[in-house]
């Protein structure tokens, strides 16, 4: 365990997905307890004091998206989308056209670099490393190195609010830094029915909340980050078939457009993007969430 009461974190080296966080049953009950597995019923996890609202992630399209690409961050600006992609030697940042899923740029990082999670601040692109204790500044418009700034720990998930950075470290907690200086100015820990929430990956600020990849998990959550309280779970589950599931890694990746209010959701080497909208569960029976699709 963490200090802070998160799971150590699985292995991410390979195919990004987690093996079981505890044997048998014992692993299965407690992501149910979380709410993170799709056999935990409907009914049991809304009975759960304080639980979240319940959401289900409708797929208005799908684009191409590169299978080599082990995603890390994905960040929306002006019509394109922004990619950081991990491993050892294959880490890259990439802008994305959503139409076709073209890549229009790319750099790639040095090799010593493991590329995490991805965000804008203003017209700079911040890109963590995971073990490195770097984060990499870059220029949004022709990818020019603008330094960088240490940090202690591991990075994983990383977003800008307008006012500051949210990281994550695969830890239950969430850290607050300044924009210029990468300085922890503040941190929350986040809870699910009361838990501490861990392995908390890929990062996106909206609207004054943070919506968070949770690894290995089919499930995004919607955290409030003055109080670390997940207030909404949104069920990815179903995206890929189940031949594309076979060949993919884990869930990983969100940006939001919030000019047409549309999340795009990807994962690691995935075989595409999805533009989507998040709607009411107004499933009331035992049945495991199903994903809506047009």
């Amino acid at each position: 365990m963490r200090p802070d009461g998160g799971a150590a974190a699985p292995s991410r080296h390979q195919r990004g997905t987690p093996g079981n966080p505890k044997r048998a049953n014992a692993g299965v009950n407690w992501w149910c307890a979380l709410g993170l597995v799709a056999t935990c019923s409907h009914a049991a996890l809304a009975a759960s004091p304080g639980a979240p609202e319940l959401l289900k992630v409708r797929a208005h399209r799908s684009f191409a998206h590169e299978t080599t690409a082990f995603t890390q961050g994905l960040v929306w600006w002006r019509g394109k989308l922004y990619e950081s992609t991990g491993r050892r030697g294959e880490s890259e940042l990439r802008r994305i056209d959503p139409v076709n899923g073209a890549i229009e740029r790319r750099v790639a990082l040095p090799v010593l670099f493991f590329g995490e999670g991805l965000a804008r601040a203003n017209e700079r692109l911040a890109l963590l490393t995971w073990q490195a204790g770097q984060v990499l500044f870059f220029d949004i418009g022709d990818f020019r190195r603008l330094g960088a700034k240490r940090f202690r720990g591991e990075g994983w998930g990383l977003c800008h609010d307008g006012a500051r950075f949210v990281m994550s470290d695969g830890s239950a907690r969430l850290a607050f830094r300044d924009s210029r200086s990468f300085a922890v100015t503040g941190s929350v820990r986040v809870t699910l029915n009361g838990a501490p929430l861990p392995l908390l990956n890929e990062l996106e600020c909206v609207d004054g909340a943070v919506y968070a990849n949770v690894f290995g998990a089919d499930y995004l959550v919607r955290i409030d980050p003055a109080t670390g309280r997940v207030s909404h779970r949104v069920d990815a589950a179903g995206l890929l078939d189940a031949d594309a599931r076979r060949e993919a890694g884990v869930l990983n990746g969100i940006a939001y457009d919030p000019k047409a209010k549309r999340f795009y959701l990807t994962g690691k080497l995935w075989p595409l993007f999805f533009e989507t909208t998040f709607e009411a569960n107004e499933t009331t029976s035992e049945a495991p969430f199903e994903s809506a699709r047009e």
